[in-house]
């Protein structure tokens, strides 16, 4: 697999659209940050990983409300053939300020919100609204 986090957003994606209460991905560090990020975000229900080894996989619970999915829209920004990388100063607000980016720093995986406040920059993986 050559972009695991675009994976890992389509799976979301396709899961919320067949409105299954999981999503089951393969497993790897950065996923697993990721989402426990968007759960600690309030955006998705849990977080769970099962197996070992090359059988590992992570389970998210998708949360919705009234019906509907809480994540409308999941869009990848930095991609593996152009990588998109932002100084402090260039990170703006998602959706003016109801959806979120995620931003890998040298400090780990950080919300737009957390980057602006620690005034740390790096490459923008993904939007979420």
């Amino acid at each position: 697999m050559i972009d695991s986090v675009s994976d890992m957003l389509t799976r979301i994606r396709n899961a919320q659209a067949a409105a299954h209460q999981s999503a089951i991905l393969p497993f790897s560090k950065l996923r697993l940050n990721l989402a426990k990020l968007l759960e600690k975000e309030g955006l998705i229900d849990s977080v769970s990983t099962h197996g070992r080894k090359a059988k590992k996989v992570i389970e998210i619970g998708l949360r919705y409300q009234a019906g509907r999915p809480v994540i409308s829209k999941l869009e990848r920004i930095s991609k593996p053939g152009r990588r998109v990388y932002l100084k402090r100063s260039q990170i703006r607000p998602v959706s003016q300020g109801h959806g979120l980016a995620v931003i890998s720093t040298s400090q780990g995986l950080m919300t737009d919100r957390q980057a602006r406040k620690k005034g740390l920059g790096g490459e923008i993986l993904c939007q979420i609204w």
